[in-house]
């Protein structure tokens, strides 16, 4: 019974065509669970970049494997396609959000104070700080609000209240360039070309392959020790 439940719990999570009905709402503290069940298995299978129709075999896998009934294929022959398939769809999704991200980056280098550099950051200062700049061995503390070119926010220290403190040469390239040119208590914008943030892999599933991505920093402090969080960008 257990094992029915959950697949039909899991089915109803994808679309069985590409129209579905309204999704139905979490109520129940066991309905609650099953779906944020589903969005955690969502996130493994986020670099297969499926389509609703493609959905529909892997809601009948799930199915089917949950109620044990026999496999349609050969799943331990299929296995080594797994990781080829999520790199072929993994490429082509980069390749993708790069020529999607090419007017945003041809604009935000027009932009005034603009300076892009050999890496391709495109460095703003929006207000100037006072004394040295760190260098990339400094432990560093800083707010930040992250965003997508569509103006998403994929992570923000601001938004929830709470500076963030790490070893400058722990972060992405973009950080590790971007905030060596300011100084404590100035304000910069990064936006990043995929190739000195997250590159083709991205982040997921908020982060893109091939994202470009932007940053508003302000340096608070430049330290030698501190508790290191999380790198900017990991939602």
């Amino acid at each position: 019974m257990r094992k029915l439940i959950l697949a039909a719990a899991l089915a109803a999570l994808l679309p069985s065509s590409p129209a579905r009905a309204a999704d139905p709402t979490p109520e129940t503290d066991d309905q609650k669970t099953l779906y944020a069940l589903g969005v955690a298995l969502s996130q493994n299978v986020a670099p297969f970049d499926l389509s609703a129709e493609e959905l529909v075999f892997l809601q009948m896998g799930l199915s089917d494997g949950v109620l044990g009934k026999e496999p349609k294929v050969d799943v331990m022959a299929e296995r080594e396609n797994f990781q080829k398939l999520a790199q072929i769809r993994q490429a082509a999704a980069a390749v993708k959000e790069k020529d999607s991200s090419k007017k945003f980056l041809a604009e935000a280098e027009k932009a005034d104070g603009a300076t892009k550099t050999e890496s391709g950051l495109i460095y703003t200062e929006t207000k100037a700080g006072d004394g040295p700049s760190p260098k990339a061995t400094d432990r560093v503390t800083v707010h930040y609000h992250g965003t997508l070119t569509d103006g998403t926010v994929f992570d923000s220290s601001k938004d929830r209240g709470q500076p963030a403190t790490f070893p400058l040469n722990g972060v992405i390239p973009c950080w590790t360039e971007g905030v060596q040119k300011m100084k404590k208590g100035g304000t910069a914008r990064l936006v990043c070309p995929s190739d000195i943030a997250y590159g083709d892999r991205g982040a997921p599933p908020k982060i893109k392959p091939g994202a470009t991505l932007v940053f508003d920093v302000e340096l608070l402090e430049i330290a030698d020790a501190g508790a290191a969080e999380k790198p900017p960008g990991h939602p």
